[in-house]
Protein backbone atom coordinates (compact mmCIF):
# COMPACT_ATOMS: atom_id res chain seq x y z
CA UNK A 1 0.00 0.00 0.00
CA UNK A 2 1.61 3.18 -0.95
CA UNK A 3 2.04 5.34 2.49
CA UNK A 4 1.56 8.94 0.35
CA UNK A 5 -1.76 10.66 0.90
CA UNK A 6 -1.14 12.46 -2.23
CA UNK A 7 -1.07 9.53 -4.11
CA UNK A 8 -4.32 8.20 -3.17
CA UNK A 9 -6.43 8.20 -6.15
CA UNK A 10 -9.95 10.31 -6.00
CA UNK A 11 -13.08 8.55 -6.04
CA UNK A 12 -15.16 8.46 -8.86
CA UNK A 13 -18.42 10.60 -9.53
CA UNK A 14 -21.16 8.25 -8.03
CA UNK A 15 -23.77 8.21 -10.57
CA UNK A 16 -26.95 6.37 -10.69
CA UNK A 17 -28.59 4.78 -13.75
CA UNK A 18 -32.44 4.13 -13.61
CA UNK A 19 -33.42 2.08 -16.38
CA UNK A 20 -35.94 -1.34 -16.78
CA UNK A 21 -34.22 -4.19 -18.92
CA UNK A 22 -37.34 -6.24 -18.02
CA UNK A 23 -41.35 -5.42 -18.49
CA UNK A 24 -43.36 -3.53 -21.05
CA UNK A 25 -40.95 -1.20 -21.91
CA UNK A 26 -37.89 -3.50 -21.67
CA UNK A 27 -36.63 -3.02 -25.46
CA UNK A 28 -36.63 0.99 -25.31
CA UNK A 29 -35.23 1.50 -21.58
CA UNK A 30 -32.11 -1.40 -22.56
CA UNK A 31 -31.13 0.73 -25.78
CA UNK A 32 -31.11 3.68 -23.01
CA UNK A 33 -29.39 1.04 -20.78
CA UNK A 34 -26.63 0.34 -23.78
CA UNK A 35 -26.35 4.59 -24.97
CA UNK A 36 -25.97 4.78 -21.19
CA UNK A 37 -22.99 2.24 -21.25
CA UNK A 38 -21.55 3.14 -23.92
CA UNK A 39 -21.03 7.25 -23.13
CA UNK A 40 -19.52 5.94 -19.55
CA UNK A 41 -16.90 3.77 -20.81
CA UNK A 42 -15.65 6.20 -23.39
CA UNK A 43 -15.93 9.31 -20.99
CA UNK A 44 -13.66 6.96 -18.52
CA UNK A 45 -11.50 5.25 -21.15
CA UNK A 46 -10.68 9.22 -22.35
CA UNK A 47 -9.66 9.47 -18.33
CA UNK A 48 -12.91 10.13 -16.88
CA UNK A 49 -14.02 14.06 -15.12
CA UNK A 50 -10.99 16.03 -13.66
CA UNK A 51 -8.82 12.47 -13.43
CA UNK A 52 -12.22 10.83 -11.71
CA UNK A 53 -13.99 8.53 -13.55
CA UNK A 54 -18.05 8.24 -13.85
CA UNK A 55 -18.67 5.16 -10.97
CA UNK A 56 -22.40 4.12 -11.98
CA UNK A 57 -24.93 2.67 -9.79
CA UNK A 58 -27.27 0.54 -11.46
CA UNK A 59 -30.46 -0.59 -10.37
CA UNK A 60 -33.66 -2.88 -12.67
CA UNK A 61 -36.98 -1.42 -11.98
CA UNK A 62 -38.43 -4.08 -14.62
CA UNK A 63 -40.82 -1.44 -15.92
CA UNK A 64 -42.66 -0.81 -12.42
CA UNK A 65 -43.88 2.65 -11.68
CA UNK A 66 -43.58 1.96 -7.57
CA UNK A 67 -40.12 0.02 -8.32
CA UNK A 68 -38.85 3.45 -9.95
CA UNK A 69 -40.26 5.76 -6.95
CA UNK A 70 -38.27 2.92 -4.46
CA UNK A 71 -34.85 2.67 -6.49
CA UNK A 72 -34.55 6.65 -6.79
CA UNK A 73 -34.88 6.81 -2.95
CA UNK A 74 -32.23 4.15 -2.53
CA UNK A 75 -30.11 5.79 -4.51
CA UNK A 76 -30.15 8.75 -3.10
CA UNK A 77 -30.09 7.59 0.40
CA UNK A 78 -28.03 5.10 0.43
CA UNK A 79 -26.16 4.47 -2.31
CA UNK A 80 -24.88 8.14 -1.80
CA UNK A 81 -25.99 9.02 -5.52
CA UNK A 82 -27.18 13.16 -6.23
CA UNK A 83 -27.52 12.10 -10.02
CA UNK A 84 -29.52 9.66 -12.11
CA UNK A 85 -29.75 9.19 -15.31
CA UNK A 86 -33.16 7.48 -15.83
CA UNK A 87 -36.72 6.43 -16.67
CA UNK A 88 -38.57 5.97 -20.10
CA UNK A 89 -41.99 6.62 -19.67
CA UNK A 90 -43.87 9.61 -18.43
CA UNK A 91 -45.66 7.97 -15.90
CA UNK A 92 -42.37 6.47 -14.36
CA UNK A 93 -40.65 9.64 -14.56
CA UNK A 94 -44.07 11.31 -12.44
CA UNK A 95 -43.48 8.87 -9.75
CA UNK A 96 -40.05 9.75 -9.73
CA UNK A 97 -40.05 13.35 -9.57
CA UNK A 98 -40.87 13.92 -6.20
CA UNK A 99 -38.46 12.01 -4.82
CA UNK A 100 -35.70 13.25 -6.89
CA UNK A 101 -37.34 17.50 -6.32
CA UNK A 102 -37.44 16.83 -2.03
CA UNK A 103 -34.28 15.62 -2.16
CA UNK A 104 -32.60 18.29 -4.63
CA UNK A 105 -31.37 16.00 -6.68
CA UNK A 106 -31.13 15.72 -10.95
CA UNK A 107 -32.59 13.79 -13.31
CA UNK A 108 -31.24 13.19 -16.58
CA UNK A 109 -34.77 12.27 -18.75
CA UNK A 110 -33.23 11.22 -22.16
CA UNK A 111 -37.10 9.89 -23.63
CA UNK A 112 -39.45 12.59 -25.60
CA UNK A 113 -42.47 13.87 -23.65
CA UNK A 114 -46.13 15.22 -23.83
CA UNK A 115 -44.22 18.52 -22.53
CA UNK A 116 -46.02 20.43 -20.20
CA UNK A 117 -43.61 19.93 -17.24
CA UNK A 118 -40.97 22.03 -16.35
CA UNK A 119 -38.65 20.84 -13.18
CA UNK A 120 -35.30 22.71 -11.89
CA UNK A 121 -34.05 18.96 -10.81
CA UNK A 122 -34.70 17.73 -14.60
CA UNK A 123 -32.84 18.01 -17.52
CA UNK A 124 -35.07 16.84 -20.62
CA UNK A 125 -32.82 15.80 -23.57
CA UNK A 126 -36.08 14.24 -25.61
CA UNK A 127 -38.34 15.93 -27.82
CA UNK A 128 -41.52 17.97 -26.82
CA UNK A 129 -44.38 18.36 -29.00
CA UNK A 130 -43.24 21.69 -30.84
CA UNK A 131 -40.09 19.41 -32.01
CA UNK A 132 -41.66 15.94 -33.44
CA UNK A 133 -46.07 16.42 -33.62
CA UNK A 134 -46.36 19.76 -34.90
CA UNK A 135 -43.71 18.84 -37.76
CA UNK A 136 -45.81 15.02 -38.18
CA UNK A 137 -48.94 16.46 -38.19
CA UNK A 138 -48.37 19.05 -41.17
CA UNK A 139 -46.14 16.56 -43.43
CA UNK A 140 -48.81 13.86 -43.02
CA UNK A 141 -51.67 16.80 -43.68
CA UNK A 142 -50.10 17.73 -46.72
CA UNK A 143 -48.63 14.08 -47.82
CA UNK A 144 -51.02 11.44 -46.44
CA UNK A 145 -54.32 13.02 -46.04
CA UNK A 146 -56.71 13.98 -43.43
CA UNK A 147 -58.58 11.50 -41.86
CA UNK A 148 -56.46 10.20 -38.62
CA UNK A 149 -57.18 7.38 -36.93
CA UNK A 150 -55.57 7.75 -33.39
CA UNK A 151 -54.78 4.77 -31.26
CA UNK A 152 -52.93 4.69 -28.17
CA UNK A 153 -52.05 3.24 -24.74
CA UNK A 154 -53.95 4.29 -21.62
CA UNK A 155 -51.56 6.55 -20.15
CA UNK A 156 -50.48 10.23 -19.59
CA UNK A 157 -48.10 10.27 -22.65
CA UNK A 158 -50.39 8.76 -25.53
CA UNK A 159 -53.84 10.55 -24.30
CA UNK A 160 -51.82 14.09 -23.97
CA UNK A 161 -50.08 13.59 -27.69
CA UNK A 162 -52.85 12.45 -28.85
CA UNK A 163 -54.97 15.42 -27.65
CA UNK A 164 -52.14 17.87 -29.06
CA UNK A 165 -52.08 15.39 -32.29
CA UNK A 166 -56.56 16.18 -32.12
CA UNK A 167 -56.09 19.68 -31.76
CA UNK A 168 -53.88 20.77 -34.82
CA UNK A 169 -55.56 18.22 -36.96
CA UNK A 170 -58.67 19.48 -36.58
CA UNK A 171 -57.60 23.22 -36.56
CA UNK A 172 -56.13 22.62 -40.18
CA UNK A 173 -58.97 20.90 -41.67
CA UNK A 174 -58.09 17.21 -41.09
CA UNK A 175 -60.91 14.81 -39.45
CA UNK A 176 -60.32 12.28 -36.46
CA UNK A 177 -62.25 9.59 -37.63
CA UNK A 178 -61.78 6.87 -34.12
CA UNK A 179 -59.69 7.80 -31.02
CA UNK A 180 -59.22 4.37 -28.97
CA UNK A 181 -57.31 3.82 -26.07
CA UNK A 182 -55.54 0.37 -25.09
CA UNK A 183 -54.25 -1.05 -21.76
CA UNK A 184 -50.34 -0.33 -22.08
CA UNK A 185 -49.81 -4.35 -22.37
CA UNK A 186 -52.55 -4.42 -24.91
CA UNK A 187 -53.32 -8.61 -25.53
CA UNK A 188 -54.29 -9.67 -29.36
CA UNK A 189 -58.08 -9.54 -29.09
CA UNK A 190 -57.65 -5.76 -28.37
CA UNK A 191 -55.24 -5.41 -31.00
CA UNK A 192 -57.06 -7.13 -33.48
CA UNK A 193 -60.40 -5.76 -32.84
CA UNK A 194 -58.36 -1.77 -33.45
CA UNK A 195 -56.58 -3.26 -36.77
CA UNK A 196 -60.40 -4.38 -37.75
CA UNK A 197 -61.89 -0.96 -36.90
CA UNK A 198 -58.78 0.73 -39.16
CA UNK A 199 -60.26 -1.50 -42.18
CA UNK A 200 -63.35 -0.66 -41.56
CA UNK A 201 -63.05 3.09 -41.27
CA UNK A 202 -60.13 2.93 -44.11
CA UNK A 203 -58.42 6.77 -42.70
CA UNK A 204 -55.17 7.81 -44.47
CA UNK A 205 -53.27 7.52 -41.50
CA UNK A 206 -53.28 6.10 -38.48
CA UNK A 207 -51.11 8.21 -35.78
CA UNK A 208 -50.52 5.49 -33.09
CA UNK A 209 -49.14 5.85 -29.42
CA UNK A 210 -48.87 2.55 -28.33
CA UNK A 211 -45.72 1.30 -26.83
CA UNK A 212 -43.59 -1.58 -25.92
CA UNK A 213 -45.17 -5.35 -26.99
CA UNK A 214 -48.13 -4.14 -27.94
CA UNK A 215 -47.18 -1.36 -30.42
CA UNK A 216 -44.81 -4.23 -31.76
CA UNK A 217 -47.67 -6.80 -32.15
CA UNK A 218 -49.28 -4.30 -33.45
CA UNK A 219 -47.79 -3.59 -36.80
CA UNK A 220 -47.36 -7.46 -37.04
CA UNK A 221 -51.04 -7.66 -37.01
CA UNK A 222 -51.35 -4.60 -39.48
CA UNK A 223 -49.38 -6.27 -42.00
CA UNK A 224 -51.38 -10.21 -41.57
CA UNK A 225 -54.16 -8.20 -42.16
CA UNK A 226 -53.10 -7.13 -45.05
CA UNK A 227 -53.07 -3.42 -44.79
CA UNK A 228 -50.83 -1.70 -47.16
CA UNK A 229 -48.63 1.39 -45.59
CA UNK A 230 -48.28 2.72 -48.59
CA UNK A 231 -52.01 3.44 -48.50
CA UNK A 232 -52.58 3.49 -44.87
CA UNK A 233 -49.68 4.06 -43.01
CA UNK A 234 -48.57 4.22 -39.42
CA UNK A 235 -47.11 7.02 -38.42
CA UNK A 236 -45.24 7.32 -34.43
CA UNK A 237 -43.36 9.02 -32.54
CA UNK A 238 -41.41 5.77 -30.62
CA UNK A 239 -41.12 3.28 -33.56
CA UNK A 240 -36.86 2.63 -33.69
CA UNK A 241 -34.73 0.45 -35.75
CA UNK A 242 -34.12 -1.73 -33.00
CA UNK A 243 -38.32 -2.60 -33.00
CA UNK A 244 -38.37 -2.76 -36.60
CA UNK A 245 -35.56 -5.42 -36.22
CA UNK A 246 -37.69 -7.34 -33.74
CA UNK A 247 -41.00 -6.98 -35.92
CA UNK A 248 -39.07 -7.94 -38.84
CA UNK A 249 -37.79 -5.25 -41.40
CA UNK A 250 -40.06 -6.66 -44.34
CA UNK A 251 -43.39 -5.39 -41.55
CA UNK A 252 -42.37 -2.10 -41.31
CA UNK A 253 -41.45 -0.59 -44.60
CA UNK A 254 -43.38 2.70 -45.64
CA UNK A 255 -44.21 3.36 -42.13
CA UNK A 256 -43.11 6.73 -40.83
CA UNK A 257 -41.71 8.12 -37.80
CA UNK A 258 -41.24 11.78 -36.61
CA UNK A 259 -37.53 12.01 -34.52
CA UNK A 260 -34.71 14.09 -33.95
CA UNK A 261 -32.63 11.40 -34.52
CA UNK A 262 -32.19 7.99 -37.60
CA UNK A 263 -29.12 6.07 -37.36
CA UNK A 264 -28.54 6.98 -41.53
CA UNK A 265 -27.56 10.31 -40.63
CA UNK A 266 -24.56 11.31 -42.78
CA UNK A 267 -22.47 13.20 -40.57
CA UNK A 268 -18.64 12.73 -38.82
CA UNK A 269 -20.62 12.56 -35.23
CA UNK A 270 -22.67 9.96 -36.74
CA UNK A 271 -20.51 8.13 -37.69
CA UNK A 272 -18.07 8.09 -35.02
CA UNK A 273 -21.07 7.18 -32.47
CA UNK A 274 -21.68 3.80 -35.20
CA UNK A 275 -18.67 2.51 -35.39
CA UNK A 276 -18.24 3.08 -31.21
CA UNK A 277 -21.58 1.70 -30.72
CA UNK A 278 -20.62 -1.65 -33.59
CA UNK A 279 -17.34 -2.08 -31.78
CA UNK A 280 -19.59 -1.99 -28.16
CA UNK A 281 -22.55 -4.03 -29.10
CA UNK A 282 -22.46 -5.48 -32.47
CA UNK A 283 -24.95 -6.50 -35.01
CA UNK A 284 -27.49 -4.54 -32.49
CA UNK A 285 -29.16 -1.20 -34.32
CA UNK A 286 -28.40 2.15 -32.40
CA UNK A 287 -31.74 3.85 -32.70
CA UNK A 288 -32.84 7.42 -31.16
CA UNK A 289 -33.70 5.67 -27.78
CA UNK A 290 -29.84 4.66 -27.81
CA UNK A 291 -28.55 8.13 -29.41
CA UNK A 292 -30.37 10.40 -26.23
CA UNK A 293 -29.12 8.22 -23.71
CA UNK A 294 -25.84 8.72 -25.14
CA UNK A 295 -25.84 12.28 -25.75
CA UNK A 296 -26.99 13.20 -22.33
CA UNK A 297 -23.92 11.15 -20.63
CA UNK A 298 -21.38 12.95 -22.91
CA UNK A 299 -23.28 16.06 -22.09
CA UNK A 300 -22.98 15.71 -18.14
CA UNK A 301 -19.63 14.95 -18.19
CA UNK A 302 -19.08 18.36 -19.98
CA UNK A 303 -21.05 20.31 -17.24
CA UNK A 304 -19.31 18.55 -14.58
CA UNK A 305 -15.61 19.54 -16.11
CA UNK A 306 -16.79 23.16 -15.75
CA UNK A 307 -18.71 22.80 -12.60
CA UNK A 308 -16.09 20.58 -10.74
CA UNK A 309 -19.17 19.28 -8.20
CA UNK A 310 -22.54 17.92 -8.39
CA UNK A 311 -24.18 20.07 -6.41
CA UNK A 312 -27.23 20.57 -8.07
CA UNK A 313 -27.61 23.87 -9.06
CA UNK A 314 -24.00 24.40 -9.93
CA UNK A 315 -24.12 21.46 -12.31
CA UNK A 316 -27.49 22.91 -13.68
CA UNK A 317 -25.84 26.38 -14.28
CA UNK A 318 -22.86 24.40 -15.88
CA UNK A 319 -25.58 22.40 -17.99
CA UNK A 320 -27.31 25.95 -19.79
CA UNK A 321 -23.01 26.70 -20.81
CA UNK A 322 -21.95 23.69 -22.66
CA UNK A 323 -23.33 22.00 -25.50
CA UNK A 324 -22.06 18.65 -27.20
CA UNK A 325 -21.23 17.45 -30.42
CA UNK A 326 -23.99 14.86 -30.88
CA UNK A 327 -24.96 12.45 -33.66
CA UNK A 328 -27.79 14.15 -34.27
CA UNK A 329 -26.17 17.63 -34.34
CA UNK A 330 -25.15 20.27 -31.81
CA UNK A 331 -26.90 19.31 -28.65
CA UNK A 332 -27.57 22.59 -26.09
CA UNK A 333 -30.24 22.88 -23.13
CA UNK A 334 -32.65 26.22 -22.90
CA UNK A 335 -31.65 27.61 -19.56
CA UNK A 336 -35.52 28.53 -19.47
CA UNK A 337 -37.13 25.47 -19.43
CA UNK A 338 -34.12 22.79 -19.14
CA UNK A 339 -35.06 21.08 -22.60
CA UNK A 340 -33.23 20.18 -25.38
CA UNK A 341 -32.79 22.35 -28.43
CA UNK A 342 -33.56 19.72 -31.05
CA UNK A 343 -33.35 19.66 -35.04
CA UNK A 344 -37.30 17.95 -35.92
CA UNK A 345 -37.36 14.75 -39.03
CA UNK A 346 -39.65 12.60 -40.53
CA UNK A 347 -37.97 9.37 -41.93
CA UNK A 348 -40.07 6.62 -43.43
CA UNK A 349 -38.87 3.00 -42.91
CA UNK A 350 -37.30 1.23 -46.03
CA UNK A 351 -38.08 -2.66 -46.27
CA UNK A 352 -34.18 -2.96 -44.34
CA UNK A 353 -35.81 -1.64 -41.16
CA UNK A 354 -33.53 1.30 -41.33
CA UNK A 355 -35.23 4.99 -42.14
CA UNK A 356 -34.64 7.51 -44.73
CA UNK A 357 -35.06 11.18 -43.66
CA UNK A 358 -37.78 12.95 -46.03
CA UNK A 359 -38.07 15.70 -44.12
CA UNK A 360 -35.60 17.79 -41.79
CA UNK A 361 -36.04 21.35 -40.42
CA UNK A 362 -33.59 23.71 -41.69
CA UNK A 363 -32.33 24.48 -38.18
CA UNK A 364 -32.90 23.30 -34.97
CA UNK A 365 -36.10 24.29 -32.89
CA UNK A 366 -36.30 25.68 -29.48
CA UNK A 367 -38.17 23.84 -27.07
CA UNK A 368 -41.39 25.20 -26.17
CA UNK A 369 -42.77 22.38 -23.70
CA UNK A 370 -46.20 24.67 -22.70
CA UNK A 371 -47.13 25.05 -26.59
CA UNK A 372 -47.10 28.76 -26.04
CA UNK A 373 -44.97 30.52 -28.68
CA UNK A 374 -44.66 28.37 -31.53
CA UNK A 375 -47.55 28.14 -34.53
CA UNK A 376 -48.37 25.49 -36.48
CA UNK A 377 -48.43 28.05 -39.67
CA UNK A 378 -44.31 28.04 -38.89
CA UNK A 379 -44.03 24.72 -39.89
CA UNK A 380 -46.45 24.85 -42.67
CA UNK A 381 -44.53 27.24 -44.40
CA UNK A 382 -41.30 25.23 -43.73
CA UNK A 383 -43.47 22.31 -45.26
CA UNK A 384 -44.19 24.27 -48.17
CA UNK A 385 -40.52 25.67 -49.31
CA UNK A 386 -39.21 21.65 -48.59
Amino acid sequence: MNANPSCTPEPGWRIGVLFSRAGITQATETEHFYGTVLAIEEINAAGGVAGRPLDPVVHDPKGDANEYRKLAQHLLREDDVSVIFGCSTSSSRKAVLPVIERNNALLWYSSIHEGFEYSPNVIYTGAVPNQNSMQLAAWLLRHRGRRFFLVGADYIYPRESNRIMRDMVQEHGGEIVAEVYLPSDAGPADLESVVQDIEGVKPDVVFSTLIGRAARAFYTLYREHGIDPARIPIASLTMTEYETRMIGPALCGGHIVAASYVNTLDNDSNRRFLASWRTRFGALPASMWSEMAYNQVHLFALALARARTLDTEKLVAAVHAVEFDSPEGLLRIDPGNNHAILTPRIAVCRPDGAFDVVWESRSPIKPDPYLTAYGFSDFWIEGEAA
